[in-house]
């Protein structure tokens, strides 16, 4: 299995009670292997640890997006 990460920028006032939902539920997701945000130097921004033989990072967004309709794609 080969891992690869995706920046996702969100709102940045975004609340902690938000952010954790979307950690959650993202990290949930069939092919995530971890869903963080940097809380220490960029709290609205969520790093996504995936594998991309079982999700894209389009569907990883989406999920996000119904969470924050304002997030994007960043890279990585």
């Amino acid at each position: 299995m080969k891992a690869v990460d995706v920046l996702i920028h969100m709102h940045p006032e975004l609340s902690p009670a938000d952010r954790a939902k979307v950690e959650k539920e993202v990290t949930a997701s069939v092919g995530v292997i971890s869903a963080n945000f940097d809380k220490h130097k960029q709290p609205h921004l969520l790093i996504v640890q995936y594998n991309p033989d079982a999700v894209q990072s389009s569907q990883i967004l989406e999920m996000v997006k119904r969470l924050d309709p304002a997030a994007s794609l960043v890279g990585l």
